[in-house]
């Protein structure tokens, strides 16, 4: 059973942290999550985190943007037609560590010409992550504890010439009562209903985030509350 703690961020982990998921079930949980983010709008909260930091930036170059835990790929096309629809020319990079998951994106985006994916290993030593204009966390971060999540952000702020749009889960009792009420009607495999209750107890207070940014060199922060229960945590390079 999954427990929520206001004071501390649970750690309890995901099904989908294991990198085994694949098959049918991985395209079932797949389907569950677009429809769950579809119905909510929260790919939206990472669009808008795009548009600020883009914001009076020239049309007429080149945008990287990389997507950290891509997963199937689904912010990235969803990025992809952003940047098409507002005239903005993107190249776009998804890494992800399962290689079971990735080959379900490259399936998926296949019609995107401007989409490529890396699998690699965020933590190991050996990663080396490309440069880019944005970095992209979207429903990752809660994955991990507080160093690792410092260790990344550090890293990315070191390559991202614009800034970091974080996307992340508020941990909030209201959040997580009702999210273990719908999940029943809401999702179809035992995997999301799970994983959408734990990512919950693992999400973030405001005042977490602030702490984490004050670790963070080379960046302003802004911080804003979103729909549905999601914070938009901007990390701004400091050139």
């Amino acid at each position: 059973m999954t427990y929520f703690s206001s004071t501390y961020r649970s750690k309890e982990p995901e099904f989908m942290d294991e990198f085994d998921l694949q098959g049918v079930e991985m395209e079932r949980v797949l389907t569950d999550l677009k429809n769950v983010n579809r119905l909510l709008g929260g790919n939206k909260v990472t669009r808008k985190g795009i548009a600020y930091l883009l914001k009076n930036a020239p049309k007429n170059k080149v945008y990287t943007l990389i997507d950290i835990g891509c997963g199937d790929g689904e912010m990235l096309r969803q990025c992809a037609r952003f940047g098409k629809y507002n005239g903005y020319n993107f190249q776009l990079i998804g890494i992800d560590a399962n290689g079971y998951i990735l080959k379900e994106a490259r399936k998926r985006s296949s019609n995107f010409s401007n989409i490529q994916y890396l699998n690699n290993d965020l933590f190991s030593p050996t990663t080396t992550l490309p440069e880019c204009d944005i970095a992209l966390c979207t429903l990752f971060l809660h994955h991990f504890e507080e160093a690792k999540i410092i260790q990344l952000l550090t890293k990315l702020s070191e390559v991202s010439k614009v800034g970091v749009v974080v996307n992340d889960l508020q941990r909030s009792r209201l959040s997580f009562v009702l999210f273990s009420v719908v999940r029943h009607f809401l999702l179809r495999t035992k995997t999301a209903r799970n994983d959408g209750l734990v990512s919950i107890a693992r999400g973030f207070k405001r005042k977490e985030l602030e702490l984490l940014s004050e670790k963070i060199p080379k960046q302003t922060s802004r911080i804003r509350w979103k729909w549905a229960f999601r914070y938009q945590w901007i990390l701004k390079t400091i050139n």
